[in-house]
């Protein structure tokens, strides 16, 4: 029988591994906007681009599939406010990917160091709201509201 697990601790996990990944990212862009482009950022630029399409797509997944629907039976203001945001970063992503590519292609241009620190300072600043928003209201009403039977579909869907 498959071992259950605490849908709500997954997703603080995860949390934290953004948030560790959104500093990386927020260092790899100071040191475009005082130094220049080098290989060390273009790397760190490439792996936060990556974890982000996988990791952080993956997790929303979870939220919007497995968890959101379920507390939505409960109520449903939070949860539109969290798949607004969701939608917002999606699209400030697909902006840093762009801008990433455009820096590539031309690692010399202030424009684009301009154009992607802003758009990744943006972002940051957004997830990093979000991520609080879910620690800290979201999930206690999540704990509050559902019942353990419930926690253990949510668990289910997440897999």
């Amino acid at each position: 029988m498959a071992q259950s697990f605490d849908p709500i601790a997954v997703l603080l996990q995860e949390h934290n591994e953004a948030l560790d990944q959104l500093k990386r990212l927020n260092l790899a862009v100071g040191e475009l906007s005082q130094h220049g482009y080098s290989k060390k950022v273009g790397k760190q630029l490439t792996s936060s681009l990556r974890y982000i399409e996988h990791e952080v797509k993956d997790h929303n997944r979870k939220e919007e599939d497995a968890l959101f629907p379920i507390l939505e039976t409960y109520v449903e203001g939070p949860t539109k406010l969290m798949r607004s945001d969701h939608k917002k970063l999606r699209k400030g992503f697909e902006q840093l990917r762009k801008a990433i590519d455009k820096l590539q292609q031309n690692p010399d241009s202030f424009s684009a160091i301009k154009t992607l620190s802003t758009i990744a300072k943006d972002i940051v600043q957004l997830f990093v709201n979000h991520i609080h928003k879910e620690n800290y209201i979201l999930f206690p009403l999540v704990q509050k509201l559902l019942t353990k039977d419930e926690l253990r579909e949510v668990a289910k869907k997440m897999l």
